[in-house]
């Protein structure tokens, strides 16, 4: 860490400093987004519509209309909609504000580097925005498609699928954001293991207590009780586990041979 430490008032007034960049950057995106959520709003609609299909021919991927695509969106109270518009639009000022949100965090922690350290900044944003947005495309193309096709199919031959609008946007747009934040995993790790607090070696012999805090975490973060969306969030937590050991281990490789 640098040697060059700042007052605690110093710290809380950079603090606010980057909290106030970021709610402005968060408030112009959502003045953009706003004006398109309408648009938004139909693309969301598509995990409804779609399912993901796997086969041995090509495409070997691809998406096809879902058994239950005639599901119809209504609202159940006069705002209902008006808030549905607020929030999908929040949420994607958040996914197009994301890169200057960690641009921000990068300058608050910045004073406690080293100045070899302080040039990371544009992998750390590249890599950290890759891997939210992975965990979003994630989510959005196989996930929701696989939950939706499950949860409104399973057992539902004699009742007909009429969701409200404000009970969908919620149970998508928080599939989305916990896939985002899991997917952020491997950043955590290497930041831990860059300060010393934990080791690539630790992690590893602890692979077993990292499988039961997957599951812990996937019943904390999927919106629903039922254990087939835990495990499709799971198991990409464990994934990212062990991605975040693999890079860990690079960076204190060169930590060492730095020394």
């Amino acid at each position: 860490m640098a040697d060059n430490k700042l007052p605690i008032t110093d710290h809380l007034s950079d603090l606010r400093k980057r909290i106030t960049n970021s709610l402005i950057a968060l408030l112009g995106g959502f003045l953009v987004t706003f004006s398109f959520s309408e648009n938004i709003f139909k693309v969301l609609t598509l995990p409804m519509r779609t399912e993901i299909t796997f086969s041995m021919i090509s495409p070997f991927v691809q998406l096809v209309p879902s058994k239950a695509h005639n599901t119809s969106l209504v609202f159940l109270a006069p705002a209902e909609a008006f808030w549905m518009h607020m929030k999908v639009a929040l949420v994607a000022a958040i996914m197009l504000t994301f890169p200057v949100i960690l641009y921000q965090l990068w300058k608050f922690i910045s004073p406690g580097l080293l100045p070899k350290e302080k040039k990371y900044i544009v992998p750390f944003i590249v890599f950290a925005s890759f891997l939210f947005f992975a965990g979003i495309a994630f989510c959005f193309f196989i996930v929701l498609p696989f939950a939706m096709g499950f949860l409104l199919t399973y057992k539902t031959e004699s009742m007909t699928p009429m969701l409200s609008v404000g009970n969908y946007v919620d149970f998508c747009l928080k599939f989305i954001l916990a896939f985002g934040a899991v997917f952020e995993l491997p950043i955590v790790i290497v930041f831990l293991t860059r300060m010393g607090i934990v080791t690539p070696n630790t992690l590893a012999k602890n692979r077993k207590y990292a499988i039961l805090v997957a599951f812990m975490l996937a019943a904390l973060l999927t919106p629903t009780p039922d254990a087939f969306n835990q495990i499709l969030m799971a198991i990409p937590i464990y994934v990212l586990y062990e991605t975040g050991i693999f890079v860990s281990r690079f960076f204190v490789r060169k930590r060492e041979e730095d020394a």
